[in-house]
């Protein structure tokens, strides 16, 4: 298994200067908008992602 992934852009100004945060697991700052946030893995789908065809409707 590999190493998790980091953010490469904030979220909130989309600059790329992110550094971990020492507020614990999957927290990042961004020293461009002086923000911190928190990213996390909420789980799969359980169905997956549907692709419509053009012209269908959702039921």
């Amino acid at each position: 298994m590999s190493e998790r992934a980091a953010p490469y852009y904030c979220p909130y100004c989309g600059d790329e200067d992110l550094r971990p945060s020492e507020e614990g697991h999957g927290a990042w700052e961004c020293a461009a908008c002086n923000r911190a946030f928190r990213l996390s893995f909420l789980g799969l789908l359980a169905s997956g992602l549907r692709h419509q065809p053009p012209g269908e409707e959702r039921i």
